[in-house]
């Protein structure tokens, strides 16, 4: 696992992702970042820059070929999950999949399926006078 370190795409981009969980390297890849081929699962964490991961990074990551993105968005408390990378007939990379999980959701690593996370752990919930004037402004 490795905390905002340069990641080597193709052609010459060196983005420096959140979080990257790569395959074990002897050299703890000291003589190269990782590569597309090393890399199991991107993590990147948006508030402020929600629209550039959500766009640039995601297209940028998906045409590499990086299986799996994670976009933890503060914005509207939930984990975007992205699988399957594509290119349409433009040319331009996407994701076939995406997912939604929400603050109070579990969701498995897909490089580790036996490890998973609870989001609940993650999100800040929402205050409790919050919920309950929610409802009890319905109810009335």
């Amino acid at each position: 696992m490795r905390g905002q370190e340069p990641i080597t795409l193709p052609p010459n981009s060196e983005p420096e992702p959140d979080v990257v969980v790569a395959r074990r390297q002897s050299d703890h890849y000291l003589s190269a970042h990782p590569s597309p081929k090393d890399i199991l699962l991107v993590i990147e964490v948006a508030d402020s820059s929600l629209q550039y991961d959500q766009q640039t990074k995601l297209a940028l990551y998906a045409e590499a070929g990086i299986s799996d993105y994670w976009l933890f968005n503060l914005i509207e408390n939930h984990l975007e999950v992205y699988s399957e990378p594509v290119q349409d007939v433009q040319g331009n990379s996407s994701y076939r999949l995406r997912r939604l999980i929400l603050p109070d959701e579990v969701v498995a690593l897909p490089c580790l399926p036996d490890l998973s996370l609870n989001l609940s752990s993650v999100f800040p919930s929402y205050p409790q006078q919050t919920q309950t004037s929610a409802y009890s402004g319905t109810t009335q």
